[in-house]
C-alpha cells in the first residue's frame, strides 16, 4: 500500500517526470493548487493513488503527455513496459518485431497510427540500444524500434508518453516518444528498503510452469545525500505457438503453360506454401540495475546508472507445408483439376492429381539453440545549480545491444512425393483445409521408406551490434519577473553504430546429408491438441526430430566454412553521427503557459552496402557460394531545423485547452538504408535494362509536420474526460518502389564489363499523412470502484509515389502500422485489503508491410487480462494475474481477405506472485 501525505510528493514526482529544469513550473502549479483550497492530509493507496498521480502530472504539463506510474504497471499482468503502454490513448502495441507473427508478449510500441520505428524510446532521457532475438529481425526487417521484451516492468518508476514535441526533447520520435523513468536512490524515504517478489507463471498451451523472481535493495546514508539502489530480476517462461501459415503467394504468369491451357488462370494468385507450424521457445530473462546517487551539496547532484538485461530465447520451429511454389511454379508446372475456384483473383480452392516424382510438400525443421538478445547502458547525470537562476544538466553514456543467432540447426525434407495435393482457403474466418493426398505424416519413414532429402539452409554466426555513445549539456536560466519564465538551451552529440558482419550461410555436405542412413534415429510427434481452435482441417499429427538430434546431424553433414559459405547478402553496416542544438523559451501567465523553441539537427551517415558484381568488377570480393560482390560505401549529411510550440490555456481550474505544432524528425530503418543489392536479370549490353532489389543508402531523414489540439476536463480529483485531435504530414516517408540505377555488368558480348542500367526495387522517399482523434474517460465511483477507458481513431495514407502492383492494378496506399480504431477499457474494484482489475484491449487491422515480397496485414485483435490482489499486511501481498484470457487468434492476410497469410494461437498465461517488503 502506498500513502501520499502532502503535496511535496506530487512535486517530487513532477520533478522526476518533467526534468529538474521544470521543477519551478511544477512547484508553481502545486502552490497554486494549495492556495485555492485548504490543505488536508490525504490518504490514497494502490490503483486510485496511481490514477490520481497520473492525472495530476498530465494536468500540470505544458505539452500533451500521458503518465503511467509504477502502481499502474504493477496492478496488471504487465510483464514488460509495452504491456502497460497499450492502455494509453493513441498507443498501440505489436507482439512481433516485424512480420514473424505474434507471440504472447508485447514486443514493440507505436503511436498515433504509425509504425514502431516512428516512436522514440528512452530511459531516463537517453538512448537505449536494442537487440532482437528473432533471426528475421536481425537481418531481414531491421527497424529503429526498441524491443520491449528486454525491459521488464520491475525496473519502472514511471513512464511519460510525450505526444507533442518540444525543442529540448531528443529527436527521433516522429509520432512521439516514450521516456521510461527508473527509481532513484534518494527518492526513497527510509534509510534501508528491501523488496522482493517470487512467483510462478503457468502457460496453458505448453502446459508448463516456470519461476519468476525480482528484488530491490536501496540504502541511504544518515545525511540523506548518498544512496545506492540495486535491482535484479530473473524470469523464465515457456512458450508454444500453434499456427498455420501461407508464407507467400505466387502468380500464374501470362504466356505460361497453365495460362495458355486455361486463360482464366492468367495472373491468378495461388498459395506458395501452406503449412502446419509449431513454434516452441524457452525464454530466460535476467538482468538488473545499479544506481549510485550523490548530492555533495544543495547545488550539485551526481547520478551514475548501469543496466543490463539479457533474453536467452532458445526456440524450435517446425513447418510442414503444401508446396505450391514447386508444383504450380508460376504456371510452368501442374494445372489444377477441373472444379477449381477463383475469388478476388486468387485460386482459393484446387485439387492436383498425383504425378510420380513430383514433390507436393516440404518440411523445414529449424532449431536455434543459442538465440538471444541483450542490452546494457552506463550513464552519468550531473545536475548543477550554478546560481539561483542558472542551472545545467550534463549527461554522458554509452548503450550497447546485441541480437545473436550463432547457430541454426536445420533439416529440410520433401513430403507427399507423387501423392497429389488439395486445399481450400477459408478467408480469414478460419485456417485453410489442405492435405498432401494420402501422405502419412506421423513418421519419417512412411510405409518403411525414409523421407527424401531437400536441403540444409540457414545463416550462422550472426551477432548484430547496436551501439550509441552520447553526451549532452542542457542549460536553464530562470527570470524573476514577467510572463517570460525561463530560457532553455543545449547541445547533444551521438555516435551510433549498427552492423552485422561475417554471416555464414550454411549448406549441406553431400552425399552425407542426403543419405537416409545418416538421418537421426527415432522421432517425436506434435502435441495431441496442436492446432485446435484455429479451424480448418490440416495435418496435425506430424513427426519431428529433437533439437539435439538436429544438432548432431548438422554438425556432421553441414558446410559452415566462413569463406566459401560467407553470406554477404545478410551483412550490413551503418555509422551515424548526429549533432543537435536547441533553444526554447517558456512563458506563463495567470491562466496560460506555453513554450516556443527550435532544434537544429545534423545527421551524418556512413553506409556500407554489399552489391552483387561480376568477377571483373573493380574491388570485387570472390570465393563465396552466394556469388561475387563489392562493398559500396555511401556518405550523406542532412541538416534540419525543427521548430516547435505548445500552448496550454486554463479556461477554468478544471477545464484545459491545448494547442501544439512541431516539426519532428526520424531516420529510416537500418535495413532500408543498408540492404544488400542483388540482381534478378542483368543486361547483356548498354541498351538493355536489368532488374534487381536492395536497400537505398540515399534515403533522407523522415520529417513530419505535427498539429495537435486538445480539451481536458478534470471534473473530479481522480476523473478526466478529454478529446485530442492530431494531424501528421509526413515528408520523406519510406515506401517501396522502383528506381533506375547504374551498376557494373558484364556479358559474353562485353567480357570486360560496362556500366549497365538496372530497374531496382528499393525503399524510397515519398509522402503521407495521418489524421486522428483520441477520446479518454476515467473516474472512480463510491470510493472503491473505477473505470479507465479510451478510444482512438486514425487514418493513414501514402499520398505520393504509390507504385502499381506487378499486374498493373493500383498500389496499396495504406501506411504501415495504421489501425483505424484502438479501444481500451479497464474496470477495477479496490479496498484496503483486496483489489481486482479487468482490462480489454482492441486494435483493428493494420498493414504491416511486405513479407517475402507479399503484402502482410494483421487482422483486428482483442485481448482480455485480469488481476486479483490481496494485501495480507503492509509487508506482504499476493497477486494472481491472467494474460490473454480469451485465447485470441491472431489473423493475417495479404492483398485482400481472400488471401490469408497466417493464423496463430499462443494460449493464456497465469502468474501467481508473492511480494515482500522489509
Amino acid at each position: 500500500m502506498r500513502i501520499a501525505r502532502s503535496t511535496l510528493i506530487g512535486t517530487a514526482v513532477a520533478m522526476a517526470l518533467f526534468g529538474r529544469n521544470e521543477a519551478v513550473q511544477a512547484q508553481a502549479a502545486t502552490d497554486a493548487a494549495a492556495s485555492s483550497s485548504e490543505l488536508q492530509e490525504v490518504v490514497v493507496s494502490g490503483i486510485r493513488y496511481a490514477m490520481e498521480q497520473s492525472i495530476a502530472q498530465k494536468k500540470a504539463a505544458v505539452a500533451t503527455v500521458d503518465v503511467l506510474t509504477a502502481e499502474d504497471i504493477g496492478k496488471m499482468p504487465d510483464k514488460n513496459v509495452a504491456d502497460a503502454l497499450q492502455r494509453v490513448p493513441g498507443v498501440t502495441i505489436c507482439a512481433a518485431g516485424a512480420n514473424e507473427g505474434a507471440f504472447d508478449e508485447a514486443d514493440r510500441v507505436s503511436m498515433r497510427g504509425t509504425n514502431a520505428s516512428y516512436t522514440q524510446t528512452l530511459i531516463d532521457g537517453h538512448y537505449v540500444a536494442s537487440g532482437d532475438w528473432f533471426v528475421l529481425d536481425q537481418t531481414g526487417t531491421v527497424g529503429r524500434s526498441v524491443s520491449y521484451t528486454l525491459l521488464p516492468s520491475e525496473l519502472v518508476g514511471s513512464v511519460v508518453v510525450q505526444k507533442t514535441s518540444q525543442a529540448d526533447l531528443v529527436e527521433g520520435g516522429i509520432a512521439g516518444s516514450v521516456n521510461i523513468l527508473t527509481r532513484k536512490p534518494l527518492d526513497f524515504h527510509e534509510s534501508t528498503t528491501i523488496e522482493a517478489s517470487a512467483g510462478a507463471v503457468y502457460s496453458d498451451l505448453p502446459g508448463k510452469t516456470d519461476p519468476q523472481f525480482s528484488a530491490l535493495g536501496n540504502w541511504i546514508n544518515d545525511a540523506h545525500n548518498f544512496g545506492v539502489l540495486l535491482q535484479a530480476f530473473s524470469e523464465t517462461r515457456d512458450l508454444e505457438r500453434d499456427g498455420q501459415e501461407i508464407l507467400n503467394y505466387g502468380q500464374i504468369a501470362p504466356g505460361s503453360a497453365i495460362a495458355l491451357k486455361d486463360p482464366n488462370l492468367t495472373n491468378v494468385y495461388y498459395p506458395g506454401l501452406i503449412d502446419s507450424a509449431l513454434f516452441t521457445q524457452h525464454r530466460q530473462r535476467d538482468g538488473g540495475m545499479l544506481d549510485v546517487e550523490f548530492k555533495p551539496n544543495d547545488s550539485l547532484t551526481l547520478d551514475a546508472t548501469g543496466f543490463y538485461a539479457k533474453l536467452n530465447a532458445t526456440n524450435y520451429n517446425r513447418s510442414y507445408s503444401l508446396w505450391g511454389n514447386n508444383f504450380i511454379a508460376s504456371g510452368t508446372g501442374q494445372a489444377p483439376n477441373p472444379g477449381y475456384v477463383v475469388q478476388n483473383g486468387t485460386l482459393t480452392s484446387a485439387t492436383f492429381a498425383g504425378v510420380p516424382g513430383t514433390n507436393y510438400g516440404v518440411y523445414d525443421q529449424i532449431s536455434r539453440p543459442d538465440e538471444s538478445a541483450d542490452t546494457n547502458f552506463g550513464n552519468l547525470d550531473a545536475d548543477w545549480q550554478a546560481t539561483d537562476q542558472l542551472k545545467f544538466l550534463g549527461q554522458v553514456g554509452v548503450s550497447t545491444g546485441h541480437g545473436r543467432t550463432p547457430t541454426q540447426d536445420v533439416s529440410e525434407t520433401v513430403a507427399g512425393t507423387g501423392n497429389g495435393a488439395s486445399y481450400q482457403l477459408n478467408g480469414v474466418g478460419s485456417a485453410a483445409n489442405w492435405n498432401l493426398g494420402n501422405t502419412i505424416t506421423n513418421t519419417p519413414q512412411p510405409n518403411g521408406v525414409p523421407v527424401g532429402f531437400s536441403w540444409i539452409f540457414g545463416d550462422q554466426n550472426m551477432d548484430v551490434l547496436d551501439k550509441e555513445v552520447y553526451a549532452k549539456i542542457d542549460g536553464d536560466y530562470k527570470f524573476d519577473a514577467g510572463s517570460f519564465k525561463s530560457l532553455e538551451f543545449g547541445v547533444r552529440y551521438s555516435d551510433h553504430q549498427r552492423h552485422l558482419w561475417n554471416v555464414i550461410g550454411q549448406g549441406p555436405l553431400t552425399p552425407g546429408a542426403s543419405d537416409a542412413a545418416n538421418y537421426p534415429v527415432g522421432w517425436q510427434n506434435f502435441p495431441t491438441a496442436f492446432g485446435s481452435g484455429l479451424g480448418g482441417t490440416f495435418p496435425a499429427n506430424i513427426w519431428y526430430w529433437t533439437p539435439q538430434q538436429l544438432a548432431e546431424y548438422d554438425q556432421s553433414f553441414t558446410n559452415r566454412n566462413p569463406i566459401t559459405r560467407a553470406d554477404w547478402t545478410s551483412d550490413y553496416g551503418l555509422d551515424e553521427k548526429d549533432t543537435a542544438v536547441y533553444i526554447q523559451g517558456n512563458w506563463e501567465g495567470s491562466n496560460w503557459s506555453g513554450n516556443l523553441g527550435v532544434r537544429g539537427v545534423r545527421t551524418g551517415e556512413d553506409v556500407i552496402v554489399n552489391v552483387a558484381a561480376p568477377a571483373t568488377a573493380p574491388g570485387v570480393i570472390t570465393g563465396s557460394a552466394f556469388g561475387d560482390y563489392i562493398q559500396q560505401p555511401t556518405d550523406n549529411t542532412y541538416n534540419n531545423l525543427l521548430p516547435s510550440g505548445n500552448l496550454k490555456f486554463n479556461f477554468t481550474p478544471d477545464l484545459i485547452g491545448r494547442l501544439a505544432a512541431a516539426e519532428t524528425l526520424g531516420r529510416p530503418d537500418y535495413s532500408a538504408l543498408t540492404g544488400s543489392v542483388q540482381f534478378q536479370v542483368s543486361p547483356e549490353n548498354p541498351g538493355q535494362i536489368g532488374t534487381g532489389s536492395g536497400g537505398n543508402p540515399d534515403l533522407k531523414p523522415i520529417r513530419a509536420d505535427n498539429y495537435d489540439a486538445g480539451l481536458e476536463w478534470y471534473f473530479e480529483p481522480k476523473a478526466l474526460l478529454s478529446v485530442d485531435a492530431f494531424y501528421m504530414d509526413l515528408h520523406n516517408y519510406v515506401a517501396l518502389g522502383t528506381v533506375q540505377r547504374t551498376y557494373f555488368a558484364e556479358s559474353s558480348e562485353f567480357p570486360n564489363g560496362f556500366q549497365g542500367a538496372y530497374d531496382i526495387t528499393v525503399p524510397y522517399n515519398a509522402t503521407g499523412k495521418v489524421t486522428g482523434a483520441e477520446f479518454a474517460y476515467q473516474q472512480t465511483f463510491f470510493e472503491n470502484w473505477g473505470i479507465n477507458t479510451n478510444f482512438t481513431l486514425a487514418s493513414g495514407t501514402q499520398t505520393s509515389g504509390v507504385q502499381p502492383l506487378s499486374d498493373g492494378t493500383p498500389g496499396d496506399t495504406r501506411l504501415v502500422g495504421t489501425s483505424k480504431q484502438t479501444f481500451n477499457a479497464v474496470g477495477f474494484y479496490e479496498n484496503k485489503s483486496f483489489s481486482a482489475r479487468v482490462a480489454y484491449n482492441y486494435r483493428s487491422s493494420f498493414y504491416s508491410g511486405l513479407d517475402r515480397s507479399t503484402a502482410f496485414t494483421q487482422g483486428g485483435i482483442g485481448t482480455l487480462s485480469a488481476s486479483l490482489g490481496y494485501t495480507v499486511n503492509e509487508n506482504f501481498t499476493l497477486t494472481l494475474d491472467g494474460l490473454n484470457l480469451n485465447n485470441p487468434t491472431w489473423r493475417y492476410w495479404a492483398l485482400n481477405e481472400s488471401q490469408p497469410r497466417a493464423f496463430y494461437k499462443n494460449g493464456s498465461q497465469y502468474y501467481l506472485t508473492a511480494r515482500f517488503k522489509l
